[in-house]
Parts: structure tokens; C-alpha cells; sequence
């Protein structure tokens, strides 16, 4: 789609911040090198600052303090310019304040533009020792000798003032040590550059797909968990944080809170955006081995609740169910603990923490898996989860169970759900009637998630074939003939009949109760012919067409006492299952009756969408015909060509 030139895309704009002596001009020159500049363009702010002035730099830095303010903005706004018109990521050195020893503090120079142009800033931690020296060893450039005491408050101090004015503008923040450099920032930039909201959704749906048992086709149901105070009481995101950093962050001079409760306070919130800048905390504090081994010592101090165990185990022994545990924590530290109780076999785990795993999981991406496990996979799903982050998982899910903890959140948002007390002894979270409580090792319970998902269950079906075959065969004969297309078969579906009545004279027989509040939807184009044999029959329905659900609105459905879906063949169910879920997200309790020609007969019981659509209540099914044929009509035979005459274009 083309973009409206008046509003473009922001483009990524990456700053390099440190202060004179860290290495920015460096990192600069290496990474231009390493990078390239097919997607990537570099700007030495100083230089681009230069370049705007008459004199260059040097009379810049004689102009007044308004003055020199105006051509940093103007400049950082040349350089996105540049990235706008060039199509390209710009990698930016810039400085953030200026701090003569002996003052109290320093002099911010950074402007309202920058806020506004940067996306990620990458500052480059560089102990006090190590500037002092390179400031001093650097022939190039005339510097003031500076103690290493100034150069650490100074420093600190940056990195205080960089990181909340990143939080507050919606900018990532990663400060990057000498180990990280430059290879590691490499990695990071190639991320930035390429990164956002649907790249991270694809990755995840990804990692879903590859799934071993959902690949083998076998599963019918998925059982999807959260992992923090769900598996376990604990909060393993707590005990990294305290694992690596005894000293914690303080708000406002309140209780300790952890770098990620900092981030999720700020105006970040739980946005996509929070969950990478907490990822770039993992990223910037340990390098990958230091994390998997800070994960590994996590995860054997971490306690299973003793009923969730039992119940893993008792899943994973099941070939038509399995489970998948999507955290918004670390992925790492769950992976071990599986390992250690010997489940990683069988049970994935999504989550992030890492730039390397490719995606972060958000409320959002909870809940697109669990559409995507009905919606492409056509599993039926239970979900688990305890707080607002799993609330589009619950709500998109067939079965959604809230797991009530000590210090569980009390909003459930009009959620439709049961709820788990773990441990048993805890209070309810809502009162029984609206949150009824499950016992999770119920035997009942239990086996309505191991319960055959798929063979033993059948559709609601009424099939005229069934109840009188001779007629069928009478009113299916202009159908299955050929020779028969175009309009004449088309009359076939709508052929009127009238009823003679003893007296001498006919009648039009009975009336459908409700027939005015009926929708027919015909769902075209094989099922447009029928549909309008349907309507000739209650000529007081509403009738529409539809080529997808997405075509029923809210309005079609509004005060509708029955939907009547009509299509001329029903192979798979794929069709109809994706419009009665539709139908369903629109309205929850109108009766759905699904009218066909033919329908196959392992749709009807046995294949694979016959759980899914065998578990929607006020569902039928009416078909002339049960077809044992798994023969799908392609060119003359193909039902909608005849209908339409376009056999030439098959």
C-alpha cells in the first residue's frame, strides 16, 4: 500500500550516545564497515552539525545557546530526512550533556528532536578508567585531563537521565559494555533494522508451527499455560533480577523494584514496545553464556506446584493432546525447568529474553497463538493464566481457566471462565456464580481435556437421503447430470412444487415461525443457487451474499432469530467453520443451520474440523445427500463451474 507523503513511516534512527573518549566514532567507522551501507546510513553528529554552519563546527561552538539549540534540531531533522528519502536505518553518534570538572552538574544539549526522531539508543558503558585513558591517549583531538571520580558520576549520570528520558518518549534503551563490542552491537542493529510488531507476531506464529505434534496432524486439542505464579507460585523474572543484581532499582524513593517493574511503571506500560526494552536489559547485563547459566541456577530453585506437575505429566501421555507454555518471562529459565522434570520433550516453550529468540510475547501474542491454534489448526483449546496480560488468551480460547493465587488480580473483564485455586486453600477470586471452580486433577475435568477430540464425535446432522432415498435420487438427478449447467441447473436448486389440496384447488402449506427475523447467507458462489431456492421458500427472510465471514457485520445478525448458511458442497468444513466462528464472535446464541447439497461423510464424523465444529451449540447440519466420495470436483466436474458456466476457465 503507498504511504501518504504528508505522514511517513518514521524511519529507525539509532543513536550512539557516550560521553567524549567512549569510543562512538569508533564504534562508528567499524560498524559502517562491518554493516555496509545497503541498509544502513551513518552520521557523525558533530559533523552533520558542521555542515549547516557557516565556518563548520568551530563557529558553532561560538554561538549563543539558542542558536547552537536550533542547528541540532535542524540537523537531526536533516538526517531523518535523509532516512526517509534513502529508505534506509541511520546510525547516528550524538551526546547527550557536557560536564566540566569542578560543576555541579552538567549541560544537557540534547533537543525536543532528538526525543522525537530516535527509535533505539545504544550507549556505550565504558568504565571511568579506560575514557580517561583514551581522552588522554587520543593525539587527534584536543581534550581536558579529567579524573576517573568525575568521569564515573558523569557517566552514571547519563545513563540515569538517557534511560528515563528513553522510557517517557518511547524510545529503546540499551547500554552496551567494551565485551559487546562491535560484534554484538552488529546483532543489535541488524534487529533494530528489520524488527517491529509483525515481524515479532510472524516469528512466534512460526515457533508454534514447527511443533512436532502439531506438524504430525494427530493433536485435537492444545492445552496453552502461562508459567509465572501458574506452574509455580514463584516469579522467576523476580529471581533473575535479584540473582544478578542484589542492588536494586528505586522508584521514588519507595520499595526496591526490579529494571523490568521500572519499565512496566513507566509510560512504556505492557506495550510491545516495554517487552523489547526489557529484552535489551537481558542483553545489556549478561553476555549469552553468563544468561544460560544465571537461567539454569534460576530454574533448579524453582518449585512445581505439585497438582500442575501431575497434570503435565498426565498430558504428555496422550497422542491427540498436548501442551505448550507461552510466558511473557524468560523462555530459558522455562525450558530448564521442563528439562529438569523431564518434560521438554513433548512440551514447548514460547517465550523471549533474548534478541536471539526472535520475538517477545505480549498480551497480544498470547492471543493471536490461541486464534491461530483454532484458526489454521482447527485445535480445540484450553487456556490457563492468572493475570490481564492472559486476558485475550482466555477469551479467545474454548476453555479458559483462571488460576487463583494469593495475590491474584481481581478483574476479569466479563471473562466466561472457571476458575483453579492453587494452592486449594486461597480465596476465589469472583464469587462461584460468576467464575465457577475447577478442581484440576477432577477426574472429570480431567477427562474432558484426554477425551477423544476428533473420532467419537459427530455433527448434528439431518440428511434426506437417510430418510427417503428414492426422493433424493428423483430431486438430485438434474444435479449430478453433467450435461446439466448453467441456467437449468441453477433452476434445479429452486424448483417450486405446489400442494394440491383435497377440495380441487392448491395451497402454499405452512409458514416458517419467525420467518421475517431469519438470515440466509449464501456463500458464493456454489451456494448463491440454493440459497435462492431457501429464500423462494421463506420469502419473508432476509437474504445477502457473502464471499467471506468478515462480510457478515453485526448489523445482519442484530435481533436474528435463526441463521441459515447455505453453500452447495461441504468437503473439509473448513468454510463453514470459519463463518459459524464469525457468526459466533458476533453474535453468541443465534441458532446456526447450515443447508448443503452434499456434504462429506468424514466431515460429518471423523475428520478433522468435526471437533471444532461439533463443539458450537445451536449448530445443524441439513444436507440432500452424505457422500462417502472424497473425490473433489475439479474442471467439468467442479459443482460451482456448471453452476456458472465457466467450466473454460478451470
Amino acid at each position: 500500500m503507498a504511504q501518504n507523503p504528508s505522514s511517513p513511516v518514521k524511519p529507525v534512527v539509532i543513536g550512539i550516545y557516550g560521553i567524549p573518549g567512549a569510543g562512538k566514532t569508533t564504534l562508528l567507522n567499524q560498524l559502517r564497515i562491518a554493516l555496509g551501507e545497503g541498509h544502513f546510513l551513518y552520521f557523525e553528529g558533530s559533523d552533520e552539525i558542521g555542515k549547516l554552519v557557516c565556518g563548520g563546527i568551530t563557529s558553532f561552538q561560538i554561538l549563543d545557546h539558542k542558536a547552537r539549540h536550533d542547528f541540532r534540531e535542524l540537523a537531526i531533522s536533516c538526517i531523518k530526512d535523509n532516512c526517509i528519502a534513502h529508505g534506509k536505518t541511520g546510525v547516528v553518534t550524538g551526546h547527550l550533556m557536557f560536564w566540566n570538572e569542578g560543576k555541579k552538574s552538567g549541560s544537557a544539549v540534547y533537543t525536543k528532536s532528538d526525543l522525537d526522531t530516535y527509535t533505539q539508543i545504544l550507549y556505550l558503558d565504558v568504565p571511568a578508567k579506560e575514557i580517561v585513558k583514551r581522552r588522554l591517549d587520543d593525539p587527534g583531538r584536543d581534550r581536558s585531563h579529567v579524573s576517573v571520580n568525575h568521569v564515573q558520576r558523569w557517566v552514571e549520570a547519563e545513563k540515569r537521565m538517557l534511560r528515563d528520558l528513553c522510557y517517557r518518549n518511547n524510545i529503546l534503551f540499551c547500554a552496551v559494555t567494551p565485551s559487546m563490542i562491535p560484534k554484538e552491537v552488529e546483532h543489535l542493529l541488524y534487529d533494530f533494522n528489520k524488527h517491529d510488531e509483525q515481524h515479532n507476531l510472524s516469528n512466534a506464529l512460526n515457533t508454534l508451527d514447527s511443533i512436532p505434534a502439531i506438524k504430525s496432524g494427530t493433536l485435537g486439542r492444545m492445552i496453552v499455560l502461562d508459567a509465572d505464579r501458574i506452574l509455580t507460585s514463584q516469579d522467576t523474572g523476580d529471581l533473575f533480577w535479584k540473582k544478578i543484581s542484589p542492588l536494586l532499582e528505586y522508584g521514588d524513593g519507595e520499595r526496591p523494584k526490579t529494571p523490568v517493574q521500572v519499565v512496566f511503571e513507566s509510560p512504556l506500560g505492557y506495550r510491545y514496545d516495554a517487552f523489547w526494552q526489557v529484552t535489551l536489559l537481558h542483553e545489556g547485563r549478561l553476555r549469552d553464556d553468563e544468561y544460560d547459566s544465571v537461567c539454569k541456577d534460576i530454574a533448579s530453585s524453582v518449585t512445581l506446584d505439585g497438582e500442575f506437575l501431575n497434570f503435565l505429566h498426565l498430558i504428555v501421555q496422550q497422542e491427540h493432546v498436548t501442551a505448550v507454555v507461552v510466558t511473557c518471562g524468560l523462555a530459558q529459565i522455562w525450558k530448564y525447568v521442563l528439562e529438569l522434570e523431564g518434560l521438554q520433550e513433548k512440551i514447548t516453550v514460547i517465550g523471549g529474553g533474548r534478541i536471539s529468540d526472535g520475538f517477545v510475547v505480549t498480551a497480544e501474542v498470547k492471543g493471536a497463538l490461541v486464534g491461530h491454534l483454532k484458526d489454521k489448526h482447527h485445535l480445540e483449546v484450553c487456556a490457563f493464566g492468572n493475570s490481564l496480560l492472559d486476558l485475550v488468551m482466555l477469551s479467545r480460547a474454548d476453555k479458559a481457566i483462571v488460576v487463583v493465587g494469593d495475590e491474584a488480580s481481581k478483574s476479569n473483564d466479563g471473562l466466561k471462565a472457571k476458575q483453579c485455586l492453587r494452592p486449594s486453600h486461597v480465596s476465589p477470586r469472583l464469587t462461584t456464580e460468576v467464575l465457577p471452580i475447577i478442581e484440576l486433577m477432577d477426574p472429570g475435568f480431567m477427562d474432558s481435556l484426554v477425551s477423544e477430540c476428533g473420532e467419537a464425535t459427530k455433527l448434528k446432522v439431518i440428511s434426506a437421503d437417510k430418510l427417503n432415498p428414492e426422493a433424493v435420487k428423483i430431486l438430485m438427478r438434474p444435479m449430478r447430470n453433467a450435461n446439466v449447467q448453467g441456467p437449468r441447473l441453477r433452476e434445479a436448486h429452486i424448483e417450486e412444487f405446489a400442494v394440491p389440496r383435497p377440495q380441487g384447488h392448491n395451497t402454499t402449506g405452512y409458514q416458517l415461525w419467525g420467518e421475517d427475523k431469519i438470515l440466509i447467507v449464501a456463500s458464493m458462489r456454489g451456494g448463491e443457487p440454493m440459497a435462492s431456492g431457501v429464500n423462494r421458500a421463506f420469502g419473508r427472510a432476509m437474504f445477502m451474499h457473502a464471499n467471506q465471514p468478515i462480510d457478515l457485520q453485526h448489523d445482519h445478525l442484530e435481533d436474528r432469530f435463526a441463521v441459515i448458511l447455505v453453500d452447495s458442497v461441504v468437503n473439509s468444513g473448513g468454510t463453514i467453520l470459519d463463518f459459524v466462528r464469525h457468526i459466533r464472535d458476533l453474535n453468541k446464541e443465534v441458532p446456526v443451520v447450515v443447508i448443503a447439497e452434499v456434504m462429506q461423510a468424514e466431515c460429518v464424523s471423523g475428520g478433522r474440523l468435526t471437533a471444532a465444529l461439533a463443539k458450537y451449540d445451536h449448530l445443524q447440519f441439513i444436507t440432500l445427500r452424505i457422500s462417502e466420495n472424497k473425490y473433489k470436483g475439479t474442471g467439468a466436474s467442479d459443482t460451482r463451474s456448471r453452476l456458472f458456466n465457466t467450466l473454460h476457465l478451470t
